[in-house]
């Protein structure tokens, strides 16, 4: 979706002009700002929360900004959280570049298992929103990458949860030539089929559910 793009008072260009494009994973979003460059640098908007409402019904209720900074081939996640309430996020990198991944962890969902990977990066400043009952995870493709995201709640560790992101089951096609690097944490996690016997994923139902008290239409 194309939208007007104007001028701030300052002289600045708002660089609001941006392609939002639904992924195939229902709640996901690429969002491709309109980055404007001369020589004194670059300028954009990386995030709107009038355009996130364009599409999602509601806006992004900010209770806390992450920043992670992380060597080459370190992968973080698949992270998710207990829904109601979730964590929605909303990424981008501005530093280096990423491999973002979603998994479609919602029990009953048409593309339960299912996963998306787009690249991030600090040339594009692509951002993406994945809503609450996906998963999430990213490689680090390049030393000295930085994300930042922003999130609908704060941590808690009693309801936060992960999958392990080399599951077999899920299959996701990580880059060639990188080793990956995980956590402890992360490199202990379970398996899909293990998460799900242990009832740790969230059901598509009660995800809908939920978006439709954010005002999401169904």
């Amino acid at each position: 979706m194309l939208s007007r793009c104007d001028v701030h008072l300052c002289g600045e260009p708002c660089g609001i002009l941006a392609h939002v494009d639904p992924l195939g994973i229902k709640g996901t979003y690429l969002f491709n700002p309109r980055v404007h460059g001369d020589q004194r640098g670059s300028f954009h908007e990386w995030f709107r929360d009038d355009r996130l409402r364009e599409h999602l019904g509601h806006g992004l209720n900010l209770a806390q900004a992450n920043c992670s900074v992380s060597a080459r081939g370190v992968l973080r996640g698949v992270h998710f959280a207990d829904v109601p309430p979730g964590q929605a996020k909303y990424v981008t990198c501005l530093r280096g570049a990423i491999l973002d991944v979603v998994v479609d962890l919602r029990v009953g969902s048409p593309t339960f298992a299912q996963w998306e990977g787009v690249r991030l990066d600090e040339e594009s400043r692509a951002c993406l929103y994945v809503a609450e009952g996906v998963g999430h995870a990213f490689m680090a493709l390049s030393d000295d990458t930085m994300v930042v995201y922003l999130c609908s709640e704060p941590y808690a560790p009693g309801r936060e949860h992960g999958v392990h992101p080399l599951d077999p089951e899920l299959g996701i096609e990580w880059p060639a030539g990188i080793e990956p690097a995980l956590s402890a944490k992360d490199a202990q996690a379970p398996t899909l089929e293990e998460a799900h016997d242990a009832g740790l994923l969230p059901t598509y139902q009660d995800c809908l559910d939920h978006y439709t008290k954010l005002g999401h239409p169904r």
